[in-house]
Parts: C-alpha cells; structure tokens; sequence
C-alpha cells in the first residue's frame, strides 16, 4: 500500500496547492484530501517540505515522460519541435490545479534554493529539447536565440493562463507558439548541415 498512499498524498497535495493557488497549506489540509490522517503523511514523508519536494518531482517525470513519447512518434526535427510545443500545453499540463501549482512552485523557488533547483531542471530541459532540432534546421546563433524564445513563450502563455479573465485555451497557446516558431523559421537561414541522415534523437534530461 505504500507507493498507492505515497502517490495518493502527492495527488492530493497538488489538488490542495491548486485550490489555495500558494504553497500556503498544511499536512493536515493534504492528508484530508488522500483520505488519510495526518500521522500518515509524516508517516510517508517526514515534513510538508519532502512532500512538496516530491509533488514537483512527480510533475517533472509526467511531463518528461510524456515529451518522450511525443518525441519518439515525430520523425523530422519540424515535426519534434511541434510536439515539444505541444507536450507543453497537453492536457493534464494545463489544469488549472496544475498551473496554479507550477505558480505556487516559482514564488517558492524564491526562498527555497531546492525548489529553485527543480525549477532550473526544467527549464534547462525545455531548452534542450528545443535546441537539438532547431540545430538541425538552424545554425547555432539562431537556434539558440529562438529556443529561449519559444520557452519564454510557453511559459508566459502559463501565466497568461492563471488570468481568469482572459484565459487561452490548448489550441490557442499552441497556435500561437507554432505561429512564432513559423515566423522566426522562415526569415532564419538554413542550417548547412542536412536533415538526411540524421539519428533520430529523443534526448531528455536525467530525472534527480
């Protein structure tokens, strides 16, 4: 029963920093969530901080895994940037539980130095994962330079979502980041080096 509770709290505690939009809860809170007792969770966890810890870890490994799987089903460095742009707006990532937690996690990361830590994995990782395949379409000056954009674009299109006022929908982020990438691509000069023969390539960063 251990990994089901373990994996229940997490849950739970996502649930829980999404309702409040801060990391602002308690063991108790999130314990009443999973349906087990306070003692449970220190139990399984220690402190709220591991379970925190572990929440933001548990988001990082879904969305790798499933950038992964995306990656593996694209066979040109176009169509791997596209499904990098869309993994980023997939459906379980853009829950409003979901983003309200990745918020909660960036203003945490501001006196947590380990939250920050996990922070800095991701964005490295998304970068990465862009930079390999523009390099293939791009030299490497332009490559760089609009792999930051389009993270910086994915991401702002995040908080632009936490706007209840205005939110964008799945398709409408997507749109827009392709409608960047699209642009940029095609006043861009082309790589010298040749799709053709290519490895294909699905390089992710390793999970800490």
């Amino acid at each position: 029963m251990e990994p089901v509770r373990r994996k229940a709290l997490v849950d739970a505690a996502l649930r829980v920093i999404g309702d409040h939009g801060s990391l602002a809860v308690t063991m108790s809170d999130i314990a009443r969530q999973a349906g087990v007792s306070p003692a449970l969770a220190h139990h399984y966890f220690g402190s709220k901080e591991q379970l925190l810890i572990e929440t933001i870890r548990s988001l990082l490994r879904q969305l790798r895994s499933d950038t992964v799987a995306a990656l593996k089903a694209a066979r040109t460095p176009r169509a791997r940037l596209s499904a990098i742009i869309r993994v980023s707006f997939h459906a379980d990532q853009f829950a409003p539980e979901t983003i309200a937690a990745w918020l909660a996690f960036y203003a945490e990361a501001q006196r947590s130095e380990e939250t920050r830590r996990f922070l800095v994995i991701y964005a490295r990782r998304l970068r990465s994962n862009l930079l390999v395949d523009l390099k293939a379409l791009l030299p490497a000056d332009a490559a760089e330079r609009i792999a930051e954009g389009a993270a910086a674009m994915i991401d702002g299109l995040y908080i632009r979502q936490s706007l209840k006022s205005a939110p964008i929908g799945i398709e409408a982020s997507i749109a827009l980041t392709e409608d960047y990438l699209n642009a940029l691509l095609a006043t861009a000069s082309p790589s010298p080096r040749s799709e053709k023969g290519r490895p294909h390539r699905t390089t992710q960063g390793q999970m800490t």
